[in-house]
């Protein structure tokens, strides 16, 4: 199974606008949203026969037994996170454990003289894998919980366990460089990074672009909205040169691209400026995935 991976930058530029039109155009059987803290790739419309839920469990939190605790406050002086919070003491819960501040070091169980802490799983998401005509694999981080990576992880997992004999995965990643980010890309065949001609949208593709190089896929660049300031546009295309980065097309900004995705349809299911651009960049994309040559590629590119 070949597995393309798409980021960006920052958020807003378009990303899982792409990822849904490029699922649409492909006709994949295997896909899956990365984005945990935010996923919204659910939201085009898509009929599956099965849904099966998962509880995600992060790193252990700490929970003070109150039948034990003798209130003596100590793991309160020294926890750094101030993450236990004193109650009145006349009460059997004179302390509470914050699971939100909560890191989940272990200071606490480890230096309570009656053992009246413990550090137990705590549920820090949701996994979602719907199945039927095609595979979805999605997942949804409880605010405020960490291990945003590791979730990523099994997110990628239940989408390979149960779809190893597609030939392809399109993977929506997340914005930024962060752990999600670099969890997403670990053994993709190809990232495709959508950016927006902004100073910020150039800046931040420049990161990501770093980011990928380290786990080696091949990358590719596309951009969105390139009309709304097309000098910025030219710099874009004039680093993908300067840096030897396959550049695969650009699309316009189109008013018929937000309805679409406001009726729940991809890009490419309209009839627009936008939905012609983007199957040029599906066209190119696709074609620099399936071959190892770069003369092929460019010969593409060119025609």
């Amino acid at each position: 199974m070949k597995q393309l991976l798409i980021l960006s930058g920052k958020g807003g530029t378009g990303k899982t606008t792409i990822a849904s039109a490029f699922i649409k155009l492909s006709s994949a059987k295997a896909f899956a949203d990365c984005d945990v803290d935010a996923p919204n790739l659910h939201l085009i419309k898509r009929n599956f026969e099965h849904e099966e839920n998962f509880d995600y469990f992060g790193m252990d939190k700490a929970f003070i037994n109150s039948e034990k605790c003798i209130q003596c406050g100590i793991c309160q002086q020294e926890c750094r996170f101030d993450a236990i919070q004193s109650f009145d003491k006349d009460t059997k819960n004179g302390y509470l454990i914050d699971t939100f501040a909560c890191e989940g070091c272990g200071v606490c169980e480890r230096i309570c003289p009656v053992g009246a802490i413990e550090m137990k799983p705590e549920k820090a998401g949701d996994l979602k894998l719907f199945s039927g005509n095609a595979t979805f694999s999605t997942a949804k981080l409880k605010m405020g919980s960490g291990t945003s990576g590791l979730l990523v992880s099994e997110v990628k997992k239940k989408l390979k366990a149960n779809t190893s004999d597609e030939p392809l995965a399109i993977i929506d990643g997340s914005p930024g460089i962060g752990c999600p980010v670099i969890s997403s890309i670990s053994g993709v065949d190809m990232v495709l990074i959508v950016t927006e001609p902004s100073v910020s949208g150039i800046n931040d593709m420049k990161r990501i672009v770093e980011t990928a190089k380290i786990f080696q896929p091949k990358v590719a660049i596309c951009i969105n909205k390139y009309d709304t300031n097309v000098e910025l546009s030219e710099k874009i295309e004039q680093y993908c040169l300067n840096e030897s980065l396959k550049f695969v097309g650009k699309v316009p900004f189109d008013i018929g691209a937000v309805k679409a995705v406001n009726l729940g349809l991809t890009i490419v299911e309209t009839d627009t400026k936008a939905a012609r651009a983007v199957q040029d960049v599906f066209t190119k994309t696709m074609a620099f995935l399936e071959n190892d040559s770069e003369d092929n590629f460019f010969k593409i590119n060119r025609g």
